[in-house]
């Protein structure tokens, strides 16, 4: 057999190698971390840990600077990157956008944590920005459910009650139940922090840097771009706002970020 035929033939057998996404949609890539919920139970505090947080915003940031994305919600061990419609890295293959997403996620929180981690990851695809609106609205009100019963469960299990029982407590309860029962426990729902209860944004966002030319011996101000990240997200209606004028502004001004501004935004990362 010759070897171009012989190459041919294997290559055929690599199922989805030649998948694209699909041309002007939007897509969102989203990771998840695998078998978290041991994992975090072993080595953080529950419901919520600021540790565990910033670990996952320091994955999404470095996710949404590779990926070439414009906007990133993470919440719990959840990461959504958002890529415009004429993204066109690993010229939209969808085997490459879901196994190197995955690996990034991976890679990056293992050696911040110092112990190996793996992250899961799959595509959606949007043809409208009401879709996008729709798709960010949803993950935002899971995070809401989710910690709400997070907030139930863990509120049980440290009075003393098994996890069992603290489940079939929790479990079927509406929303008006599970408030009364963290009340009945001192916590006001509503007074945890906002990342807790809406999740948190990451986008860029443009501001001034003071340089110096040394040529000319004068100060010189350019405009530079960064990561910030969003930790008090609006929510319901007005979150489907602030996530139409991040597209808005995208159609309006569609200028992925320089390799500059990927640096500049590890720097300023501490900042926010």
């Amino acid at each position: 057999m010759e070897p171009k035929s012989f190459d041919t033939q294997m290559r055929e057998l690599e199922y989805f190698h030649a998948l694209r996404l699909l041309p002007g949609a939007w897509a969102v890539i989203r990771v998840d971390g695998r078998s978290f919920s041991k994992f975090t139970a072993e080595r953080f505090e529950k419901p919520f840990d600021i540790k565990f947080h910033e670990l996952m915003a320091q994955t999404t940031e470095v996710l949404l600077m590779e990926l070439d994305g414009i906007y990133a919600f993470t919440e719990s061990d959840e990461i959504s990157i958002l890529l415009p419609p004429d993204w066109n890295l690993f010229d939209r293959s969808l085997e490459k956008a879901v196994s190197i997403s995955a690996g990034i996620a991976s890679s990056q929180f293992s050696c911040k944590i110092g112990e190996p981690v793996t992250f899961d990851s799959r595509v959606w695809l949007g043809a409208t920005m009401a879709q996008v609106c729709d798709y960010f609205s949803w993950r935002q009100a899971d995070t809401t459910r989710c910690a709400l019963n997070g907030w139930c469960y863990w509120t049980l299990r440290k009075s003393g009650v098994s996890a069992r029982k603290a489940t079939s407590m929790v479990d079927g309860k509406g929303v008006d139940f599970k408030n009364q029962l963290l009340f009945e426990h001192g916590i006001n729902f509503n007074d945890l922090p906002a990342w807790q209860r809406r999740g948190s944004g990451l986008y860029w966002e443009t501001y001034e840097k003071v340089g110096f030319n040394p040529i000319k011996q004068i100060e010189v101000v350019t405009s530079r771009r960064r990561i910030k990240v969003d930790r008090e997200l609006p929510m319901k209606g007005e979150y489907r706002d602030f996530i139409q004028q991040i597209l808005d502004r995208y159609q309006s001004q569609p200028n992925p970020p320089s390799s500059d501004d990927r640096s500049t935004a590890i720097e300023q990362n501490i900042e926010h």
